[in-house]
């Protein structure tokens, strides 16, 4: 069973010179998605570089001009209809045994300290089993130990930080959860994308971003996601890394001020494009995992 997406973002920025930027929209090449159209469109227009990092992420080079600057995403994927899987019995992999591309992501970075959450760690979850069982237990302690507050976090906060507060938002959630994970030896790396409310009763602020994470157990990554902690459908990935500071949604090399955000993402019933996009949407090969 699949669905379809409308999935995308909207920044507009204003400064008072040139800004070089990183951007970070485009879903992930190896999502496990099939993008059917997608457009991109900035005003004043700019020419674009495209890049692949050290992690495989779609990133767009620019300069922002003086004044106002508008970015847009606009994309329809295809995805999978089934929910996160849930793999209770898939095992831990011994440190000796991992290989080699995973253990960067064993080891501390600028905003999940884990080597200085080991004892705590050890302490909570080293008694349960050494299994997917162990991940989701990280996941229940962190749903239940940290509040969620839209507005409580900043770009400064860090998996310690949400340790001793308590409290933080969908990125605080990750950096707790994949902190946890790497000080008991479990390769976990922070995740950030599209994730529409399918099956789920919608929150009641506007729609943003998502983080999560992804722990490799039984030989492959999978999903967790300690803020929202049940299985969701309709997961688009647009960057993996270390921990937030690799995948931030924009970089600005300078002084530059966010005058607006809007992401959207939601499972399309009707006609692919009303009459209003198709003057927006480009057709592009199907790419996906």
């Amino acid at each position: 069973m699949s669905l379809r997406l409308r999935l995308g973002c909207e920044f507009q920025y204003e400064s008072a010179s040139d800004v070089p930027m990183i951007v970070l929209v485009r879903p992930h090449p190896a999502s496990l998605h099939n993008t059917l159209y997608e457009a991109r469109w900035t005003n004043p227009s700019v020419p674009v570089h495209e890049y692949r990092d050290t992690q495989n992420n779609d990133c767009w080079r620019l300069i922002a001009p003086p004044g106002d600057f508008t970015l847009r995403y606009d994309a329809l994927v295809e995805v999978s209809g089934e929910p996160d899987p849930i793999v209770t019995d898939a095992p831990l992999v011994r440190v000796q045994d991992l290989p080699d591309d995973t253990l960067v992501f064993t080891l501390a970075s600028r905003y999940i300290q884990s080597d200085l959450l080991s004892q705590q760690a050890w302490d909570l979850f080293g008694q349960t089993p050494p299994t997917w069982q162990r991940v989701q237990a990280v996941c229940d302690w962190v749903h239940q130990n940290v509040r969620y507050q839209t507005g409580s976090s900043d770009p400064s906060v860090t998996a310690v930080d949400v340790y001793e507060r308590g409290v933080g938002v969908c990125r605080d959630f990750a950096l707790i959860a994949i902190a946890f994970c790497r000080a008991l030896n479990i390769p976990a790396r922070y995740t950030f994308g599209y994730l529409p409310d399918i099956a789920v009763e919608p929150p009641d602020v506007p729609m943003d971003f998502h983080a999560w994470f992804e722990a490799f157990l039984g030989g492959r990554w999978y999903a967790f996601d300690a803020r929202h902690n049940t299985p969701r459908i309709g997961r688009v990935v647009i960057a993996r890394g270390r921990d937030a500071v690799d995948v931030a949604m924009s970089t600005s090399y300078g002084a530059q001020r966010l005058q607006s955000m809007t992401v959207w993402a939601e499972e399309v019933t009707g006609a692919l494009i009303d009459d209003n996009d198709a003057d927006e949407l480009e057709a592009v090969e199907s790419r996906g995992a």
